[in-house]
Order: C-alpha cells, then sequence, then structure tokens
C-alpha cells in the first residue's frame, strides 16, 4: 500500500468521524506549511471554513474572507490547480497586489460539490517559501475529493 493511501484513509477516517479540524491538522502534519485551509466560493468573496495553523494562533482577520480577485484561488477556478512555493519569483503573478507580499508559497486544488460543481479550495499556504513534494501534492487532491461528502456539514 502506498503511503499516501494510508494517509488518506486516515483523513477520511478522521472526517468521518465528525472531526474535519483533525483531519486538517493530520494533512499539515506532512508538509512544512504553516497553514492548510478550505475556503468556500461566495460570489465575490473566499470565505474560511477550516483552517489548522501549526502555531495554534488565533486565525488572522485577513484570512477569514478574502476578496476574490485578490486571491490566489482565482487561478484554481481557472486552472483547476495552482501551485507556487515562492510568489515573489512567479512570473505568472506578475501584476498581482499579493505577489510575494502576503502569502509567498501557496499549493491548492479544488473542491467540489455533490454534484460536479466547483465549491472551493483546499490549500496548504505559508508567509514563507515552502517546497511541497509532488506526492504530498497528490494527497492534497485526493483529500479535496475525499472532502466532497463533508461538505454540507462545512457549510453550516
Amino acid at each position: 500500500m502506498k503511503q499516501s493511501e494510508r494517509h488518506l484513509d486516515t483523513f477520511s477516517t478522521l472526517l468521518d468521524s465528525g472531526r474535519p479540524e483533525a483531519a486538517l491538522q493530520y494533512l499539515n502534519s506532512g508538509v512544512p506549511h504553516r497553514y492548510t485551509a478550505v475556503y468556500r466560493f461566495e460570489g465575490d468573496i473566499l470565505r474560511n471554513v477550516l483552517l489548522y495553523d501549526k502555531r495554534r494562533q488565533m486565525r488572522p482577520d485577513f484570512l477569514i474572507a478574502v476578496p476574490f480577485k485578490q486571491s490566489f484561488c482565482q487561478f484554481v477556478r481557472k486552472d483547476q490547480v495552482f501551485r507556487t512555493d515562492d510568489s515573489g519569483n512567479d512570473e505568472r503573478l506578475v501584476g498581482h497586489p499579493y505577489r510575494g507580499v502576503v502569502v509567498v508559497s501557496y499549493h491548492s486544488v479544488p473542491v467540489m460539490n455533490a454534484e460536479g460543481a466547483l465549491w472551493g479550495t483546499m490549500s496548504h499556504f505559508d508567509m514563507s517559501s515552502r517546497r511541497l513534494a509532488e506526492s504530498e501534492f497528490e494527497l492534497l487532491q485526493r483529500a479535496a475529493t475525499a472532502l466532497t461528502g463533508h461538505i454540507p456539514h462545512l457549510s453550516d
């Protein structure tokens, strides 16, 4: 059995037991990024519905609701995934107001609802440059798929 499958099983078990915060913490434990989060699309903003912070600090206000046009999540909506180890050196982000300023490392995948429509994103991110191993990105993608059945509980 591949290691990512083992991790996905554990992630799914935590979700199924009604512990989405613990599932996010478990997912974050294998990456160097400070944050792992789930955001929901709400018109012109992205609303944070789950956030794990390795430092266990209160969620900063700027992460609660993010204007869609200022977010890196807009690229997930457009391209289905978005990865950058260092947004300050990423040519795709030239002209973006947050390039290299707020979120430096950002690795994100779409979260689809039960009908197959884009509902939000699941991301690992940090305010410092961080590399994400390919196996961890694949696990993030699988975890986002596993999250689909739990969306009604996150939308409350």
